[in-house]
C-alpha cells in the first residue's frame, strides 16, 4: 500500500454516531511517502476477538526513504518489487519491531506480521487491548477480523485461445504455441487450496540443481527464475495429506493460512477439509486450473466423456494459497468462510514469494469503500508489480451490488459461453408437445431421453412443510408417496442447486427440472438425478409456462439430451443474471466497476480430491470462475516470449479498451457499462491494442490522497475508463494514453443522453512509445435527466486498432464549491453555482458561529506534553461542529480526536478523528449530539517543543447568530438559473469582531448540498494620533472607527457579543471574543490573559501528566 489510511481514521463507525464526518487531509506526502487515505472500518465496540491492527509508517512497496539509516524501499515506476532484497528486509524488519513494540505496549500476542503490502500485524485482542491500542499514535486502524465468502464449448475455445477446427488461435500468436503460452510467469491463487495429483497440477520431481528454466529445490525453499529475470522463492507447505512432495515443476509452491478463520473450527478430513494447502472445496482447485492449469487435461465425469480441458496461461508455474476453509456443516455454508486476517497474510506472502499475477474469486458483499484493508494490501501487490485479478461478486442483476471496487485490482464480470444443450419436452393430455431448452450434463446419450409425470413440487411437499421451502426443494420437503416415480420442478434460490436433486432423490424422483424464477445463468452441475436447467425466459415466459404444465395430472415431461428439435441457442456472451453490477457508490462514484467481463457460466475445471486419489473436475458458475480466466490472460502478457516488462495497468488497460459488446437474449449488442465494464475480453486483441492508459503509485497516491478532502476523488485518476458521479452543467475530465503501435488516431466521442460530450484535440498522431493527452468536456443539456447515471463509450480509431473505453456520467442538480472565505468585520464572499438543471432553490444560511480556541505547546518526546486535552460542550440546536488544529510548524505531524465524556468527564468512545499525516488537521462532524465532550491533540511527530491551537465552530441551525448586531445573509435568497448557467451567490456579514474568525454555511434549498464561509475578521484597524491634538484623557476609550459617527468610519454596526460570554482563557474551548474596544484595554486585557494562560498551562501540565492513567481508564476507542 502506499500509506495506511489515516493512522487512526479505523474509527469511523463510531463517528457516525454523530452524523457524516470528514477530515480534511491537504498536505504534500512527505519524504517516506506517508500520505494518509480515508478510514477504515472498525469495529466500534471493540468486542474481544482477532484484529488486524495497522500502524502508520508505510509498507515495503510504498516506502520512499526519509528516515534515517533506511533507503527506500519502493519500487521505481515501471519496474517491480524485489522483496527479498538487503533494503526491504532491512525496513521489514524495522516495521516488525515497532510492530512487536506496540503489541507488547498491550500485552497482546501477535498472530502475524505484515510489512511488505501493508504495515501491519494481527493478533487476538480483548476489548480493553483494543482500545488501548485504537488510542495509541503509531496505530493507523484496529479492524476486526471479518469474514469473506467464495464467489463461485470450452471457455479457451470461446475466449478464441485454440480453435476446434485446427485454424490458428491466440495460443499460436505467442512464440512457442501453447506450450510456451505463461512461461516463466507464477500465477498466485488465493483461494480454498489446490488438489494436488490432479492432472492439471502434475509436473516433474522438483530437483536440487540449481537452474535458470526449471523450478527447483533450495533446501526448503522452491527457487524460480522468472520471465521478467526476478526470482520467486516459494515453499511447499505440509499438513493433513500434503507432503513435500505433492509440490512439483508446475506447482512450485503451496501455503495455508488458517490462524483468522481459527483451526479449531474447520471441519474434519473425514468430512473432507484438510489442515493443509489441500482443497477440500474445488473451489481453489477450480480457479487454478482455469487461469493456469495444463493443457489437454482429459475429463470424465459421472462416466461421461467430456474431452479435454487446458488453463488459460498452461506453461505458467502456479502458487497456492489457502485461505478459505469448510466448517463441519457439510450442507450449509454458513460456517464457511476465509477470514481477513487470513486474506491479508496471502497478499502479502504471495507479493514477498515474488509472483506476477493473483487470482482472488473472493468477496464481501457491496463494496462500501475503496479503500478496505484488503484493498491497501492489494494496491501494495499492485506497486510491487504485481496483476490482481477479482471476482465482482455474485449478487445481481441489482444495481450497486459489487465488490472489489479499488481501481488498481482488475474486476471481473461473469459471462455465458455456449454449453451443453438439453430439452424439456412437454406433452400435455390433448395438442403438441412444448419444447424448452436448457442445458446439462446428467443426462444419459439416450435419444429417447427419460419420461415420467411432471409434478410442481409445492404440490408434492409434506404436510408439515411451508411451500415457500417446498417449491426450491428444500430438504426434507417433499412427500416421497406424492414424489415416486415422478420429475418434479424445483425453483432455483436458497439452496444448494444440487441439493435439491438430492431431495428429489430422496424422495423418490426420477429427474428434475429446474428453472429460474428471473433470468440468470444456466447452470450444468453434476446432479444426484437427472436434470434440465432452464432459464426464465423473456418476460418469465419459461417460468410460468413450466408451472403451469407441472400441475397434477396435467402432463408427462420428457427429459432429451442435446437440442434435438433444432430450438434456437441461447445469444453468447451475456452478462450473467447473478453477475454484480457497477455502479459503485463509494468514495463519490468516480471509479467505474466493473472492468471487463470474462467467461462464468457452467465452467469445466477441476475439483478437489483426497491425496492419492483420482482428480475429479465439475461444472462451476459465478465471477469467481470469470476471475482466473483474466488472471490466466494477464499471464500470457507476462510470458517470457511476450511482454515480461508490461505493468499491471498496462495489461488491464490492453484488455479493456479491445474489449467488445456482449448481447442480450435476442442476440442484440448490450452496451451496459456497469453490467460488462468495457465489455467481453477479447484475446484475438488485446496484444495489439494500439493505445494504453498507464498509472501507477502517483497516480494512485493523487487518489488516495483526494478521498480525505472535501471534494473527495476526481475523475482524472488515468484509467481505461471515466465516470462522474456527481455531473453539475459541466466538467472536463483528462487522460493521457501512450501509443503501442504509431498512428494517427481519431476521436468518437460517447453518445450520452442528456449530456454533450466534447473531445479535444479529436485526432493524436503518435509515434511508438510516445504519449499525449486529452480532454473530455460532458456538460448537461435541456434532455439531462438528473441523478441517475446515463453511458457510452468513447473510442479512438485508427487504420489499426479501435481503442474504446466505457464512460459514465451522473447529472446532479446543482455544483457549488465546498468551501469560500473572506476577510473583515463587514463583508462578503461570493461562490459561483452551476446549475445542472433549470433551478429555483430557496437559499439560507446558518451561522455565523464564532470560533473558540485553545493553544498548547508539546513536544513528540515529550510524555508529559505530546498529548493536550481540553473540554468542549456542544448546546442543542447545533447543525454542524468543524474542529482546526493549525500547528506552528508546517513539518510537524499532529492529530485532532474528539471524545465523548463519561460521568467523571474522561474520555469515553471516540466520536470523531482527523490523523493524516500532516502538521494541520481539520475535523467537520454533522449533527452532532448535544453533550460535554474532551478534544485531543496528539503531538505525534515534532522538532522539539511546537505549539498548535485547536479552534472549534459550532454552527447553529439558526439563520444568523444570535446577536442581533451581527447579520450572516445571501444574496439571492432565491437562486433561479436555467440549465448550465453559472449564477454569482455571495454571502454577507456585519457586526463581527475584531480578531475573531467565523464559520457559517450556505444552504441549497433541501438539495443536501452546502457550502462553508470561513470568516477572519482581522485586526482592529490603527486611528493615527495628530500629533497637534490634545493630549487624551486615559480613562476616555478613544472613538470606535467602526462607529457610523466616527470620522473615516466604514459604516456598520459595532461589534456585539455573545449573550453570557466574555474573555475566557485559552484552556477550555470556551468564547474567545473580546468586548473591548479601547486599544488600552485590549492591551490590558491581553496582559491578564497572558497570566491567566500561564496558570491555565500549569493545569494542563498536571491534566497531560494524567492522561496515561486516562487513556487506560477510559480506553479511546477507534
Amino acid at each position: 500500500m502506499i500509506t495506511s489510511p489515516g493512522r487512526r481514521r479505523p474509527l469511523l463507525p463510531a463517528l457516525l454516531i454523530g452524523g457524516l464526518v470528514a477530515a480534511g487531509a491537504m498536505a504534500a506526502p512527505t519524504a517516506a511517502f506517508a500520505v494518509d487515505g480515508p478510514a477504515v472500518l472498525s469495529d466500534p465496540t471493540f468486542s474481544a476477538g482477532a484484529y488486524i491492527v495497522t500502524l502508520r509508517e508505510p509498507s515495503a512497496a510504498a516506502y520512499q526513504g526519509g528516515t534515517p539509516g533506511l533507503a527506500r524501499t519502493a519500487a521505481p515506476e515501471g519496474t517491480k518489487l524485489d522483496a527479498r532484497s538487503a533494503a526491504v528486509e532491512t525496513y521489514s524488519d524495522h516495521l516488525v519491531a515497532t510492530q512487536t513494540e506496540v503489541a507488547d505496549s498491550v500485552d497482546a500476542d501477535v498472530m502475524s506480521h505484515l510489512s511488505v503490502t501493508t504495515n501491519a500485524f494481527s493478533a487476538e485482542l480483548t476489548a480493553a487491548q483494543a482500545k488501548e491500542l485504537a488510542a495509541d499514535p503509531k496505530v493507523a486502524a484496529v479492524n476486526a477480523n471479518q469474514m469473506y465468502h467464495l464467489t463461485a464449448v470450452p471457455s479457451t475455445e470461446f475466449l478464441g485461445l485454440e480453435n476446434a477446427d485446427g485454424s490458428p488461435g491466440v495460443w499460436d500468436q505467442i512464440p512457442g504455441g501453447r506450450d510456451r503460452a505463461g512461461e516463466g510467469v507464477v500465477v498466485g491463487i488465493i483461494d480454498s487450496g489446490i488438489a494436488a495429483g490432479n492432472a492439471s497440477f502434475a509436473g516433474d520431481p522438483l530437483g536440487a540443481a540449481p537452474s535458470t528454466t526449471q523450478p527447483y529445490l533450495a533446501g526448503d525453499d522452491v527457487t524460480f527464475t522468472k520471465s521478467d529475470g526476478g526470482t520467486f522463492t516459494g515453499e511447499c507447505e505440509t499438513g493433513v495429506q500434503f507432503d513435500a512432495s505433492d509440490c512439483n515443476t508446475k506447482l512450485i509452491s503451496a501455503r495455508y493460512y488458517v490462524d483468522g478463520f481459527g483451526a479449531t473450527k474447520i471441519g474434519t478430513e473425514e468430512q473432507g477439509e484438510y489442515l493443509s494447502p489441500r482443497d477440500g472445496n474445488g473451489h481453489g482447485s477450480h480457479t487454478a486450473s482455469t487461469a493456469a492449469g495444463n493443457a489437454d487435461v482429459e475429463v470424465t465425469i459421472n462416466d461421461r466423456d467430456f474431452g479435454t480441458i487446458s488453463g488459460v496461461a498452461p506453461a505458467a508455474k502456479i502458487a497456492a494459497y489457502k485461505v478459505c476453509w469448510d466448517g463441519p456443516d457439510r450442507g450449509s455454508a454458513d460456517d464457511d468462510g476465509c477470514a481477513g486476517i487470513d486474506l491479508v497474510n496471502a497478499i502479502e506472502q504471495a507479493t514477498v514469494d515474488g509472483v506476477d499475477v493473483i487470482n482472488y474469486s473472493i468477496g464481501g458483499g457491496a463494496a462500501d469503500t475503496t479503500y478496505s484493508y484488503t484493498d491497501q494490501a492489494f494496491l501494495g501487490a499492485a506497486q510491487a508489480g504485481v496483476f490482481v485479478a477479482a471476482s465482482a461478486g455474485n449478487s445481481g442483476p441489482g444495481a450497486s451490488t459489487l465488490d472489489n471496487a479499488s481501481p488498481w485490482i482488475t474486476t471481473v464480470a461473469a459471462s455465458t459461453i455456449p454449453s451443453y444443450d438439453a430439452t424439456v419436452s412437454i406433452a400435455p393430455a390433448d395438442g403438441p408437445a412444448v419444447n424448452y431448452l436448457g442445458g446439462s450434463t446428467s443426462l444419459s446419450a439416450d435419444p429417447e431421453g427419460i419420461t415420467a409425470p411432471f409434478v410442481e413440487a409445492v404440490q408434492v411437499k409434506t404436510a408439515a412443510a411451508a411451500a415457500d421451502r417446498a417449491v426450491i426443494c428444500d430438504a426434507g420437503t417433499l412427500d416421497p408417496a406424492l414424489v415416486e416415480g415422478t420429475i418434479v420442478l424445483c425453483d432455483r434460490g436458497i439452496t444448494d442447486r444440487t441439493a435439491k436433486s438430492a431431495e428429489v432423490e430422496r424422495a423418490g424422483g426420477v429427474g428434475m427440472v429446474l428453472v429460474n424464477p428471473a433470468p440468470s445463468s444456466v447452470d450444468v452441475d453434476a446432479h444426484s438425478v437427472p436434470t434440465v436447467h432452464v432459464d426464465a425466459g423473456a418476460g418469465n415466459a419459461n417460468y410460468i409456462a413450466l408451472h403451469a404444465a407441472a400441475q397434477p395430472g396435467t402432463a408427462e415431461v420428457t427429459l432429451v439430451d442435446g437440442n434435438p428439435t433444432g430450438l434456437q441457442e441461447p445469444a453468447t456472451p451475456q452478462v450473467a443474471g447473478f453477475s454484480s453490477r457497477g455502479p459503485v457508490e463509494a468514495d463519490g462514484s468516480n471509479v467505474l466497476k466493473p472492468d471487463i467481463s470474462a467467461p462464468g457460466v457452467a465452467i469445466l475445471a477441476d475439483g478437489a480430491n483426497a491425496q492419492g486419489e483420482p482428480g475429479t473436475y465439475e461444472f462451476l458458475s459465478g465471477t469467481s470462475m470469470s476471475s482466473p480466466h483474466v488472471a490466466g490472460l494477464a499471464a500470457l502478457f507476462f510470458g517470457t516470449t511476450m511482454h515480461p516488462d508490461w505493468s499491471p495497468a498496462k495489461v488491464k488497460s490492453a484488455m479493456m479498451t479491445t474489449a467488445y459488446d456482449t448481447v442480450d437474449a435476442a442476440g442484440a449488442p448490450v452496451e451496459d457499462v456497469f453490467a460488462q465494464g468495457a465489455g467481453h475480453v477479447d484475446p484475438t486483441e488485446f496484444f495489439t491494442p494500439g493505445l494504453v492508459y498507464e498509472s501507477g503509485s502517483a497516480d494512485w497516491q493523487d487518489y488516495i490522497d483526494s478521498l480525505s478532502t472535501p471534494e473527495g476523488p476526481s475523475s482524472d485518476l488515468n484509467l481505461p475508463s471515466i465516470s462522474i458521479g456527481a455531473l453539475a452543467g459541466s466538467e472536463t475530465v483528462t487522460r493521457t494514453v501512450t501509443a503501442d503501435a504509431a498512428g494517427t488516431y481519431t476521436a468518437t466521442a460517447p453518445s450520452i443522453a442528456g449530456v454533450d460530450t466534447v473531445v479535444a484535440p479529436t485526432t493524436l498522431t503518435l509515434a511508438e512509445g510516445e504519449s499525449a493527452s486529452y480532454t473530455v468536456t460532458f456538460t448537461s443539456n435541456d434532455d439531462v435527466v438528473l441523478n441517475e447515471f446515463s453511458s457510452g463509450y468513447l473510442t479512438w480509431t485508427s487504420s489499426d486498432d479501435a481503442v474504446r473505453s466505457p464512460v459514465a456520467v451522473r447529472p446532479v442538480l446543482l455544483g457549488a464549491a465546498p468551501e469560500i472565505s473572506g476577510t473583515g468585520v463587514s463583508g462578503s464572499a461570493s461562490v459561483d453555482v452551476t446549475a445542472g438543471d433549470d433551478l429555483s432553490l430557496p437559499l439560507s444560511t446558518q451561522g455565523l458561529a464564532l470560533g473558540t480556541s485553545a493553544t498548547s505547546t508539546g513536544d513528540a518526546e515529550d510524555d508529559a506534553t505530546n498529548v493536550f486535552t481540553t473540554p468542549l460542550t456542544v448546546p442543542e440546536g447545533i447543525a454542524h461542529a468543524r474542529l482546526v488544529l493549525d500547528s506552528s510548524d508546517d513539518a510537524a505531524d499532529l492529530d485532532l480526536i474528539l471524545y465523548t465524556t463519561d460521568a467523571d468527564g474522561a474520555a469515553d468512545e471516540v466520536y470523531g478523528v482527523a490523523a493524516t499525516g500532516a502538521a494541520d488537521e481539520q475535523l467537520d462532524i454533522e449533527d452532532i449530539d448535544a453533550g460535554t465532550y474532551l478534544v485531543e491533540v496528539d503531538y505525534y511527530s515534532t522538532d522539539g517543543p511546537t505549539e498548535s491551537t485547536v479552534t472549534s465552530y459550532l454552527v447553529p441551525a439558526a439563520a444568523q447568530t444570535a446577536d442581533a448586531d451581527q447579520a450572516f445573509t445571501v444574496d439571492p435568497a432565491q437562486l433561479v438559473a436555467d440549465l448550465g448557467a453559472v449564477t454569482p451567490v455571495t454571502a454577507s456579514w456585519t457586526g463581527l469582531e475584531y480578531d475573531q474568525t467565523y464559520l457559517g454555511r450556505i444552504l441549497y434549498g433541501d438539495t443536501g448540498q452546502v457550502t462553508y464561509v470561513t470568516v477572519a475578521a482581522g485586526p482592529a484597524p490603527v486611528v493615527p494620533v495628530d500629533p497637534t491634538d490634545p493630549p487624551t484623557d486615559p480613562t476616555v476609550p478613544p472613538t470606535d472607527p467602526t462607529d457610523p459617527g466616527a470620522p473615516g468610519a466604514g459604516g456598520g454596526p459595532g461589534a456585539g457579543t455573545q449573550p453570557g460570554s466574555g474573555p475566557a482563557a485559552s484552556g477550555p474551548l470556551a468564547y474567545t471574543g473580546s468586548d473591548l474596544a479601547s486599544p488600552a484595554l485590549i492591551g490590558l486585557a491581553l496582559l491578564l490573559a497572558g497570566v491567566a494562560a500561564a496558570v491555565v498551562g500549569r493545569r494542563r501540565q498536571l491534566r497531560t501528566a494524567d492522561r496515561a492513567s486516562v487513556s487506560e481508564s477510559s480506553g479511546s476507542t477507534e
